[in-house]
């Protein structure tokens, strides 16, 4: 059983050492295609970005050491940082790349607010070295203490482990900022209501909005403020919003985004219509509270039985019960 054991796991490391392999030369033919292919517009003016970061980067973290007199360790943690993001972007397009950083996870992104290359890029190699770090803890922690297959599995677990950690993280923080959206969609109606009632124009609401109203939406001023860079950018409003529209999948946010595209494209008075749309939303908010309030009550009701009734019942019935022991004890004697 030992030897046999022991074939099996040697088995299994040999085919993991071939897949390694396979998957290294997969990566370093697709980086070698890709440095020789022509670059797509968007590539292009992501890796223009990049540039650009790194060059305010360095110029800020120049100016600072010059001032305080600081060496540059900084400056190769930064370097290290931005080659890491280099690295990431330019492995989203191979099939590895597509493959770690799904579409699925791409809208997650997107719901996140993080809709540049860059994060993409930082997502992927989150992955790449979770899946690598994770497992090399768990078997630095625990290899003296476990051998045979269980050690095989567990080392499989955690990289399991180590891929999906990021994605877990990235879905709370979205499914977080979903609601958000749900909660801040009256305001956000009212206020572009009464921003358009004093006579301002949708690109001056819009930006009041960004700036000044960020403590109380945060999560749709920041989705507006990148709807107004991409604006501010070249693209139209159409294109700027319906990242808006599609990513969080909210029918209620779809009609308002039309409404604004509609009120940039012909014009025309607003506030009766956002007024009519706003009264809708508070009856659909106060239908869904009255839904979660009687959905409350039918687990308090259960909660309730396992603590108040026993409590009412010795506070009730004790009494009773103490009387009719004390008269059997009577009896007896």
């Amino acid at each position: 059983m030992t030897t046999q054991a022991n074939y099996l796991i040697a088995l299994a490391l040999g085919l993991a050492a071939l897949a390694s392999l396979l998957i290294a030369g997969l990566l370093i033919a697709r980086i070698v295609a890709a440095r020789r292919s022509d670059r797509t517009l968007t590539q292009a003016l992501d890796e223009r970005a990049l540039q650009n970061a790194v060059a305010a980067a360095a110029r800020g973290v120049d100016g600072a050491q010059a001032k305080q007199g600081k060496s540059a360790p900084a400056s190769g943690m930064k370097g290290i940082y931005e080659r890491f993001v280099h690295t990431g972007i330019r492995w989203l397009d191979t099939p590895i790349g597509r493959h770690i950083v799904a579409e699925e996870d791409r809208r997650l992104l997107e719901q996140c607010g993080f809709v540049d290359a860059r994060t993409r890029g930082l997502f992927l190699i989150a992955r790449i070295a979770g899946a690598i770090v994770l497992p090399l803890l768990v078997g630095a922690i625990v290899g003296a203490r476990t051998d045979g297959p269980s050690y095989v599995m567990l080392l499989i677990g955690a990289v399991a482990a180590g891929v999906m950690i990021p994605k877990v993280v990235l879905s709370r923080r979205a499914a977080a900022r979903r609601r958000g959206v749900v909660d801040e969609l009256p305001m956000l109606v009212d206020l572009l209501r009464l921003l358009q009632g004093v006579g301002l124009s949708l690109d001056q609401s819009l930006q009041v909005m960004v700036n000044d109203f960020h403590g109380i939406l945060p999560v749709l001023s920041s989705e507006l403020a990148i709807a107004q860079r991409q604006f501010a950018a070249g693209r139209t409003r159409e294109q700027s919003l319906q990242r808006l529209a599609s990513s969080y999948e909210n029918e209620d946010l779809q009609a308002v985004v039309r409404l604004l595209i509609q009120v940039d494209r012909h014009g025309g008075a607003v506030q009766e219509p956002l007024k009519q749309f706003g009264d809708r939303l508070r009856e659909t908010r106060r239908a869904m509270l009255r839904e979660r309030i009687g959905r409350m009550t039918v687990k308090m009701t259960g909660v309730m039985i396992l603590t108040l009734l026993p409590a009412l019942m010795i506070v009730t019935a004790g009494p009773g019960v103490l009387s009719v022991s004390h008269a059997l004890k009577a009896m007896n004697r």
